[in-house]
C-alpha cells in the first residue's frame, strides 16, 4: 500500500517521509500503542500535511491524540481491499475524529491509480480540504411524515422518557473506539443511564454457573439444529469446552443483567477479558435473539422471559441507543425486534436482476442474530475465532442473513451532541460460490450481510459514514421498511438526535 501510494505521490511531485519507522525487533511498521503515538506526534512538525495511512484495522486512541493538536490538512486514507479492515480502522478513526471536533478529509482506492482518487488527492494536496458529494442527504424536516406517525412516535417517545432505560456497560472502550463511547450528559438526555459493570463481575459470575446449565443451553441449540464445527486442539479449533464456557457467560450476562435491571448491555471483551475466558460472541447473539435459551435465576424464575436483551457488540454505546430504541420500536409497530450492527467491512458490484448493484460485505466480527439468517438456527453454525485475537477460543454465531427489506442507521457524536444518519436498504441474494469468494476475502467464520442501499453509491457512503459499524433490522416489505424509518427517524428527531435521512426514502 505505501509503494503505490508513493507512486502516486511522486506523480504530483510530492515526496513523503515516514513518520515512524520500521521496528525490526517488532517486525512491524505500526504504532501500536497510545504512548507510542504521542512520541511520534512529538517529532512531526504539526503544521505539515499529514496522511494517516489505513491498511489494516487499528486502534483509534494510538494515534487520536497527536491528530487532535495537529494544525496541517490532515488526511485519513485506506485501500479497497476486504482482508485486513483498513476500510473499518479508517471508518472508526473518521467518526473518532469527528467527535473530537478534528478537521480532516478521508479517500480510498484499490490502487491510488483510479481517476476519483486522483481528482481528490489532488483537490485536498491544493486545497487542504477535500469536498465529497452529500446529495443522497437530506434533512429530517424536509421528509414528508405523515400526522399518524408523527402522533404515534411522540406517544413513544414520552413512554421512553417516562420509563427511563438502564444501559448495562462491561467496561468502555473497546479497541480504542473513542467514537463508541457516549457521554453521560448526552445519553441522560434521552433517559438513559449507564450502570458500570465490569467484565470480572462477569467472569466471577461464570465461575458460579454450573455444568449442567451451560450443557442445558448447548442442548437446546442442538435440539434447534445449529451446527458447532468442534474439533480436538484447542489452540486453533473448536471445542466442545469453549462453547460451554460461552454458554455459561450467556447466563451470567443474563443474571447480572436482571440483577441490576438492565434493559441493554454491552460486554467489550477486547482486552482483558480475552486472556481469561472464550469469546463472548455465541452469548452476544444469543442475547439478541427472541428465540433463544431460557435462563433462570436462584430461584428458578425466568429472566428476561420470551424477550430480547439487545447486546451491543464490542459496547459502542452509540450501537446500544439505536438497539434499544429500536428493539422497544419494532415491537410496537409489530416487525420481529431482532437487530444488530455491522461492520461495513468491503463491497463490490454484483449482477442482480441483471442489472449491476454495488453489494455491501456487512460483517460483525462473531455474532448476529439468528433471525437474521437464512434458516433460523439451522443455518446457523459456530466457528472458532481466529486464534490470533482469541488464543482462549470460542465460536462465532455465524450464517448468512436472509434476503429482505431493512431499515440501517448510525447514531454518532458530532458538535458535542447526538445525530443520527438513517436509511432502508435490501439484503439481496448471492450465490453460494460469490458469497464465499466474499468470505474469503474477508473473515470466513464471522456471519455475513449482503447488503444494497438504495440511492448511495459507495464512495457516498464511505464518505458520510461516522464509524465503523452500521445498525441493521429487518422489515416485512419496502413499504413497512419506509414506514418503519420515518417511525423511527420521527423517534430520534423528538428526543433530541439531529436525524439525516440517506439514500431513497419514499
Amino acid at each position: 500500500m505505501e509503494k503505490q501510494l508513493e507512486t502516486t505521490l511522486n506523480e504530483f511531485g510530492y515526496q513523503v517521509l515516514r513518520g515512524h519507522s520500521y521496528d525490526s525487533s517488532k517486525k512491524h511498521g505500526f504504532i501500536d500503542s497510545q504512548k507510542m503515538g504521542m512520541e511520534v506526534f512529538k517529532s512531526l512538525d504539526p503544521t505539515l500535511p499529514i496522511i494517516v495511512a489505513e491498511s489494516v484495522w487499528q486502534y483509534t486512541h494510538h494515534v487520536l491524540p497527536g491528530l487532535m493538536t495537529h494544525k496541517g490538512p490532515i488526511l485519513t486514507l485506506a485501500n479497497w481491499e476486504g482482508m485486513s479492515s483498513g476500510l473499518v480502522g479508517m471508518l472508526n478513526l473518521n467518526g473518532s475524529l469527528t467527535k473530537a471536533e478534528a478537521t480532516y478529509s478521508t479517500l480510498w482506492s484499490n490502487d491510488f491509480q483510479d481517476d476519483f482518487f486522483k481528482e481528490k488527492l489532488a483537490e485536498w494536496l491544493k486545497t487542504g480540504v477535500i469536498q465529497h458529494d452529500d446529495s443522497h442527504v437530506q434533512n429530517f424536516d424536509s421528509i414528508e411524515i405523515s400526522d399518524s406517525i408523527r402522533v404515534s412516535a411522540k406517544d413513544f417517545t414520552r413512554d421512553f422518557l417516562k420509563n427511563k432505560a438502564i444501559m448495562g456497560v462491561f467496561d468502555e472502550g473497546c479497541m480504542g473506539m473513542f467514537n463508541a463511547i457516549v457521554p453521560d450528559k448526552l445519553l441522560n438526555k434521552l433517559g438513559i443511564f449507564k450502570e458500570r459493570l465490569s467484565q470480572s463481575a462477569l467472569y466471577a459470575e461464570m465461575l458460579s454457573v454450573g455444568q449442567s446449565e451451560a450443557q442445558s443451553v448447548l442442548n437446546w441449540l442442538l435440539e434447534k439444529g445449529m451446527t458447532f464445527n468442534w474439533g480436538t486442539n484447542p489452540a486453533i479449533e473448536l471445542t466442545k469446552e469453549q462453547t460451554l464456557e460461552q454458554c455459561r457467560m450467556y447466563i451470567a450476562a443474563m443474571r447480572i443483567s436482571a440483577q441490576y435491571g438492565c434493559d441493554t448491555i454491552g460486554i467489550q471483551y477486547q482486552q482483558g477479558l480475552k486472556d481469561l475466558v472464550a469469546a463472548s460472541d455465541l452469548a452476544e447473539g444469543l442475547l439478541n435473539n427472541m428465540d433463544r435459551p431460557p435462563v433462570f435465576d436462584a430461584d428458578g424464575i425466568e429472566l428476561y422471559p420470551k424477550s430480547v436483551l439487545p447486546h451491543f457488540n464490542e459496547v459502542d454505546e452509540c450501537a446500544g441507543i439505536d438497539a434499544l430504541i429500536t428493539t422497544k420500536l419494532w415491537l410496537t409497530l409489530g416487525l420481529d425486534p431482532e437487530t444488530t450492527l455491522h461492520d461495513i467491512r468491503w463491497g463490490e458490484e454484483y449482477l442482480i436482476n441483471g442489472e449491476p448493484e454495488f453489494v455491501w460485505v456487512f460483517l460483525i466480527s462473531g455474532a448476529a442474530p439468528p433471525a437474521h439468517f437464512i434458516g433460523g438456527y439451522t443455518g446457523a453454525s459456530s466457528e472458532r475465532q481466529p486464534p490470533m485475537y482469541f488464543k482462549k477460543g470460542g465460536g462465532s454465531l455465524k450464517g448468512i442473513s436472509k434476503p429482505g427489506h431493512i431499515v440501517w442507521s448510525r447514531i454518532y457524536v458530532e458538535n458535542d451532541s447526538l445525530s443520527c444518519d438513517i436509511g432502508v436498504g435490501e439484503v439481496v441474494a448471492l450465490s453460494e460460490e460469490e458469497t464465499q469468494r466474499r468470505w474469503d476475502n474477508t473473515t470466513p467464520v464471522w456471519p455475513i450481510m449482503h447488503a444494497v442501499l438504495p440511492g448511495i453509491s459507495k464512495n457516498q457512503m464511505m464518505a458520510r459514514h461516522k464509524a465503523n459499524h452500521i445498525q441493521v433490522a429487518y422489515a416485512d416489505s419496502l413499504e413497512s421498511a419506509n414506514s418503519a424509518a420515518k417511525h423511527k427517524a420521527t423517534v430520534f428527531n423528538t428526543l433530541g438526535i439531529k436525524t439525516f435521512i440517506c439514500g431513497d426514502f419514499k
